[in-house]
Formats: structure tokens, C-alpha cells, sequence
């Protein structure tokens, strides 16, 4: 079977894909990413001690609302009507860090894959932003999908991240 990009029309042009044929399914996605920082910034996050606030609360708001705004931000993305948005954020001191993961889900016709990456972007940016007074030294790392189900292609899931020399 041969895959082709679904975002180019016969000429190469970018095209919006017509979805109005496909059959309305439940689809979910689920997508994953991490914020490196200093042990001494992670503490004063968890703390809630930060200058600009809760970190980890303004993070979860900015990610939800960004995935309800993916549309806006990617071109030929189309407007979702969401039926759930979580993100969920944890403290990793071996990072040391936060991870966050984010599931966005739907009864629809398309997939909501880039509403879940575009939480987890956006939710990683904001922990940055709050908390670059003290470290801006902080790496966003390992934004992926990790799971998506639904639709006709039904369930797909990573495999564990590839070590370096192994990826192409």
C-alpha cells in the first residue's frame, strides 16, 4: 500500500482534506512530552512558590485551551468539537523535570492527534515561560504521539523511543 500525504491535492498544492465521507467514530489521542530543568527550579515549581504562580496549574489551563485553538494555529487543521481535553503533569526528579501527557477526545469524523501534541507543546511552553525568571536553561524534549485510536485506521501506538543510531 502506498501512503501519500493527505495535505496535497493532485497538483501538490495544500488542500484541507474532505472528511464529510468518513464515519463518525470515537477517536482519542494521546501525546507526551517533558520540560528539563534544575533540581532547585523542579523544587520551586512543585512548591508553587514561583514568581508568576502556580506553574503547573497555569500549564494544565494553557494546554487545554490550546488544543480547543489547534485549529487556529495549524494551517488545514480543522475546528474540533472537543469532548474532552486532559493534561496531566508530573514531577520527575531523575529528569529532574516535568512530564506531561495530554488525551483529547471526540465523537467525529478526523482524528485528534494534533489537538493532543498542541496541548503538550503549549502546556511545556507555558512551565518555560512561568518559570524562565530563574532557569532559562530548561529544555522542551520528547513531544511525540504515543497512542491514537479510532477511526478507520483504528488503534496505533509508539514503540519505545529508538536509541540515536538506530533512527532514520
Amino acid at each position: 500500500m502506498k501512503k501519500t500525504l493527505t495535505h496535497l491535492d493532485k497538483t501538490g498544492a495544500a488542500s484541507m482534506v474532505d472528511v464529510g465521507a468518513k464515519a463518525v467514530t470515537e477517536r482519542i489521542a494521546i501525546a507526551e512530552g517533558a520540560v528539563t530543568m534544575r533540581a532547585a527550579t523542579l523544587d520551586l515549581v512543585v512548591s508553587g512558590n514561583a514568581r508568576k504562580g502556580d506553574v503547573i496549574g497555569a500549564a494544565r489551563i494553557a494546554g487545554i485551551m490550546a488544543a480547543k485553538r489547534t485549529h487556529e494555529l495549524i494551517p488545514l487543521a480543522h475546528p474540533l468539537a472537543l469532548t474532552s481535553v486532559a493534561i496531566d503533569i508530573e514531577p520527575d526528579t531523575d529528569l529532574p523535570g516535568l512530564r506531561v501527557r495530554a488525551t483529547a477526545r471526540l465523537a467525529g469524523k478526523t482524528g485528534v492527534e494534533m489537538e493532543a501534541l498542541t496541548a503538550v507543546a503549549v502546556a511545556c511552553l507555558t512551565v518555560y515561560d512561568m518559570a524562565k525568571a530563574v532557569d532559562r536553561g530548561m529544555v522542551i524534549t520528547g513531544i511525540r504521539l504515543i497512542e491514537k485510536r479510532g477511526g478507520k485506521s483504528g488503534t496505533w501506538k509508539a514503540k519505545e523511543k529508538r536509541p540515536r543510531e538506530n533512527r532514520k
